[in-house]
């Protein structure tokens, strides 16, 4: 592959996941709340909605699960994980949506 082609790879690539971003901070069933803004820059690199909406994990579960985002290489600060876990459990947690029921 040649140089150009192989910018010209990046640049898409670069693009797509970008418009992919975007697309999924917009997305309604995220409530807005402290960690949101940080989970979207985070994990939408790799993951899209679907990853937690289903999951209803306590803090323990999701610290877990981020964690395990930190063994494959994400590069998170503690305060980071904290931040992201407290959005989770308060938007995907087991108890989240059931107040309005």
């Amino acid at each position: 592959m040649t140089l150009s082609r192989l910018l010209l790879t990046t640049v898409l690539l670069l693009f797509m996941i970008s418009g992919r971003v975007a697309q999924s901070a917009e997305s309604p069933g995220f409530l807005d709340g402290p960690g949101k803004d940080l989970l979207m820059s985070k994990c939408f690199q790799c993951h899209n909605e679907g990853m937690w909406k289903d999951q209803r994990q306590d803090r323990r579960g999701w610290e877990g699960a981020l964690y395990r985002m930190v063994g494959r290489g994400a590069l998170w600060t503690e305060e980071e994980i904290n931040s992201m876990a407290g959005y989770l459990t308060t938007a995907f947690g087991p108890q989240a949506g059931k107040a309005s029921k």
